[in-house]
C-alpha cells in the first residue's frame, strides 16, 4: 500500500469496523464506571488487567479516558487509582500508536500540504516537548494518538512525550474525582 490515501482509508476502515463490532454486539454499552469499579474491587490483579485492556479497547473505540480514571479512583483511591490509570493510559496510547502505525505508516507526512509540512517541521524540531504539551492538553484523546502515529514521529519520542505528559493531568483528575467522591459520599 504505497498511497497515503489508501493507508488512511485502511486505518479508518479498521477503526470503523472495530466500533461497529462493539456497537452491534452491545459491548460498548457495557463500558461504565460501575462495571470497571466492580472489576477492580472483585480481584485487584485480574481487575487491573481487565481495566488496562478495557482502557486500551475503549481508547480505540472513542470512550473517554476520564471514565476509566473515575472508576479507578473510586475503587482504589486517589493515589493507587491514579497510578493504575497512568499505567493503563500509557499502555493504551502505545497500543493505539502501534496499531495505527502498522496500518497507516506515516501517511499524514506523505500528504503534500503546506500546512501539514509546517506542523511537521515544528513537531520534528521538538518531538518530545511537543508530544508532552499535547498530552498535557488532550491526555489520551484517540484522535491525537492516531495523528501522531500517522505523522511518522519516532516511537521513542512518542513514548517519552506520553510518559512525561500524562502525570499532571491524571493527578489533577484524581484530585477532582476524589473530591467529588467525598462530596457525594461515594468513597
Amino acid at each position: 500500500m504505497n498511497s497515503p490515501y489508501l493507508r488512511l482509508l485502511a486505518v479508518l476502515l479498521f477503526l470503523g469496523l472495530l466500533l461497529a463490532v462493539f456497537e452491534a454486539t452491545g459491548l460498548r454499552d457495557h463500558f461504565s464506571i460501575e462495571l470497571l469499579h466492580q472489576a477492580i474491587l472483585d480481584n485487584r490483579i485480574g481487575g487491573l488487567v481487565v481495566f488496562i485492556l478495557a482502557f486500551a479497547l475503549g481508547n480505540l473505540i472513542q470512550i473517554p479516558g476520564w471514565l476509566f480514571l473515575a472508576a479507578a479512583v473510586l475503587a482504589l483511591g486517589r493515589t493507587w487509582g491514579g497510578l493504575a490509570t497512568y499505567a493503563a493510559a500509557s499502555i493504551s496510547c502505545l497500543i493505539s500508536f502501534l496499531l495505527v502505525r502498522l496500518l497507516g505508516g506515516d501517511a499524514l507526512r506523505q500528504l503534500d500540504n503546506r500546512v501539514a509540512r509546517a506542523i511537521f517541521a515544528r513537531l520534528d524540531r521538538r518531538p518530545i516537548g511537543s508530544i508532552l504539551l499535547m498530552r498535557m492538553l488532550f491526555q489520551t484523546l484517540p484522535a491525537l494518538n492516531y495523528a501522531l502515529a500517522l505523522s511518522g514521529v519516532r516511537l521513542r519520542a512518542y513514548l517519552l512525550g506520553t510518559l512525561l505528559g500524562l502525570p499532571l493531568p491524571i493527578a489533577l483528575y484524581c484530585l477532582f474525582f476524589d473530591y467529588l467522591a467525598q462530596a457525594l459520599h461515594l468513597s
